[in-house]
């Protein structure tokens, strides 16, 4: 991981050097493989080598947080992005998922003082989440890119 002896402080969005990696849920897989495109193609642009990315899929929302878990532990990743997609059903599963996948996201970069860009949709219909899909996941890799630069200006 980047230190703080490294000389002047990067500017925010120099991602050059950084280690990121992704999890993506499968379900709405139309929308989250939309956000991990753009996602990627925006880390690409702000300069985070290809190679420095690890890409995993996980089968929904609620599993997101544990496998970010997983790779926090091996502490090689100077920030973590968080990617799916949860659109409002008829029953209260919608709540359930959206509130806890995104409680297991915040847990997981509190416990593991990592930042994690939540790129996690939550929305009312497809239409939203289509609407959404390529802004987020750009804006997924500039959060991500951005603190692991903050961050690691106090390491």
């Amino acid at each position: 991981m980047q230190g703080a002896d490294q000389g002047a402080p990067r500017k925010p969005q120099d991602g050059s050097g950084l280690r990121i990696g992704i999890v993506q849920a499968r379900f709405n897989e139309q929308i989250t493989d939309a956000l991990a495109n753009a996602c990627l193609a925006e880390l690409a642009a702000l300069g985070v080598p290809a190679a420095q990315c690890v890409h995993v899929t996980v089968p929904g929302a609620l599993e997101v947080p544990a496998a970010l878990q997983a790779l926090a532990e091996q502490d090689r990743f100077d920030a973590l992005i968080a990617l799916g997609c949860v659109i409002r059903g008829e029953t209260y599963h919608f709540e359930l998922v959206a509130n806890e996948s995104a409680a297991g996201v915040s847990r997981v970069a509190l416990d593991y003082r990592l930042p994690i860009a939540n790129a996690i949709l939550t929305t009312e219909n497809l239409e939203q989440a289509v609407a959404r899909q390529t802004d987020k996941g750009r804006d997924a890799a500039r959060v991500a890119v951005e603190m692991a630069n903050l961050l690691g200006e106090f390491k």
